[in-house]
């Protein structure tokens, strides 16, 4: 297959660098807002070359086009390239707007095309870890979890959005939290097969006063820093995110989450992750709580490449992890070992099931519908904060045809 990145921003990099190694891709292309910084993709990576424009990338022969653009451009990229009959992998968000999602989930129902959402959390080794015990029965009725995105600006966003974002960087800097829900939603149900029905979120008003999240600036009005969400889940349950862009908090996994079932709990703080068990023959109360920290440590990997010189200090963590004991490497190509890696370990399979479900023609694991549920709560979650928390409900497209 041939794939086209559209965006060669600081995130896009680490998957070019995985395409062109993987052995069912043939040719890697790339365009850009920025001409220079996609031919200088093309020369590091040994790329096939660069278009100049996005419409270019679709009137050509590549099979599939990847989104790497600003998060809130994404959805109708997306349905462009849909109707110009390519494949799609799409950076988080899906979407900014429940009709681009939903009309993302019918464009890819009508034409059979593949659609795969990039969430690093699906790969997440917790969630990893949860989804095989949720699904082995061991957790009982899981009733109850938890995801937080926990990201303060001051730890590499300034410098991240100021290199997206070009002079009006603090226009685009006051992106809605909750409009970018999928890396807690999609930690939690990607191990728990349930999906939300209802909504009532609080928003906490930002007081740095330096034209971040300031309603005057903000290209959405906005000024919630931090949000939290309460979801009313398909099966009874509750789930609780956070999305917190303003808060003491510098080392440590961005993204935890905790399951709790009637049979068994498994909670994830900044240094370990521990589940309670009842032991065989012995009373409930008396079973025992376990540390399985070592299986979900992902570690650093030891490569660091000169292409991440131009990256804060304080994100390098996202680009440079290997993979964990729970992770099964064995389904990946063997082109990718020693290769880099992030995202506690995210990246490989992610690079890898996109060109999978391509090769085969099947739904990726973080398909259209999936992706939709991961994203959906989150916009309606954003509503129901500017509403003042009033319970919404939330649209559900139903489940992979």
């Amino acid at each position: 297959m041939k794939i086209a990145v559209i965006g060669t921003g600081q995130f896009a990099r680490s998957f070019i660098a995985l395409w062109q190694l993987h052995p069912d891709v043939e040719e890697v292309w790339v365009s850009d807002l920025v001409p220079e910084r996609a031919r200088q993709h093309v020369e590091s990576h040994g790329l096939a070359g660069s278009f100049d424009t996005f419409e270019d990338a679709l009137t050509s022969d590549v099979d599939a086009v990847a989104i790497m653009t600003q998060r809130w451009s994404h959805g109708p990229l997306v349905l462009q390239a849909l109707a110009a009959g390519k494949h799609v992998y799409s950076a988080v968000p899906m979407a900014s707007t429940v009709e681009d999602c939903e009309a993302i989930v019918a464009a890819v129902r009508e034409t059979g095309l593949v659609y795969m959402m990039g969430e690093t959390s699906y790969y997440n080794p917790a969630t990893v870890w949860a989804r095989e015990h949720i699904a082995a029965g061991e957790f009982g009725r899981v009733f109850y979890g938890e995801g937080d995105y926990v990201h303060d600006m001051d730890n590499g966003f300034y410098a991240a959005y100021r290199y997206s974002g070009g002079d009006d960087w603090k226009e685009t800097a006051s992106y809605p939290p909750m409009l970018y829900p999928t890396h807690a939603l999609g930690g939690v149900l990607g191990a728990w097969p349930s999906h939300a029905v209802s909504v009532s979120c609080t928003g906490i008003s930002d007081t740095r006063g330096d034209g971040v999240f300031d309603t005057a600036v903000s290209r959405w009005g906005n000024d919630f820093s931090n949000m939290s969400a309460l979801f009313e889940l398909a099966d009874g349950g509750v789930v609780r995110t956070n999305e917190f862009r303003r808060v003491g908090y510098w080392s440590g996994p961005e993204s935890r989450f905790r399951f709790y079932g009637t049979e068994q709990v498994m909670e994830q703080s900044v240094t370990s992750t521990v589940v309670t068990v009842k032991t065989e023959g012995e009373d409930y109360r008396k079973g025992r709580t376990l540390d399985i920290s070592d299986e979900l440590r992902a570690g650093e990997h030891a490569d660091v490449s000169e292409d991440l010189a131009d990256i804060d200090p304080a994100l390098l963590s996202s680009f440079r992890s290997g993979t964990a004991r729970v992770h099964d490497r064995s389904r990946l190509p063997r082109e990718f070992e020693g290769a880099p890696n992030g995202h506690e370990g995210a990246h490989h399979f992610l690079a890898d099931d996109f060109v999978v479900a391509v090769r085969d023609r099947a739904h990726p694991p973080v398909n259209a519908w999936v992706a939709a549920r991961f994203t959906v709560p989150g916009i309606v979650a954003d509503r129901s904060a500017r509403q003042g928390g009033a319970r919404l409900p939330v649209p559900d497209f139903g489940d992979p045809v």
